[in-house]
């Protein structure tokens, strides 16, 4: 993560009921922002409905800047090397 006064970067997790990997994808995205200092939040379908008609088959979903970047499985090596670039 930048000190030289950098922007953060948005980070979202789209996330549904009942999901194992939205679990698994939820702990990755806390452990590496949490080391990076980097905040993050949650966005469940059941909030955002348009978002699950576009990633249905794709949840859960990692956005960065509004970019998906990641999906399913989240690999912490590749999170923690997009947000240190």
């Amino acid at each position: 993560m930048p000190t030289d006064g950098a922007v953060s970067p948005v980070v979202e997790l789209l996330t549904k009921p009942d999901c194992h990997l939205c679990a698994a994808a939820r702990a990755v995205v806390a452990a590496v922002c949490e080391e990076l200092g980097v905040p993050w939040h949650e966005l469940s379908t059941v909030d955002a409905p348009d978002l699950l008609e576009r990633f249905a088959e794709e949840i859960p979903v990692l956005l960065i800047d509004g970019v998906q970047r990641d999906f399913w499985k989240i690999d912490e090596a590749r999170l923690r090397r997009l947000l240190t670039q």
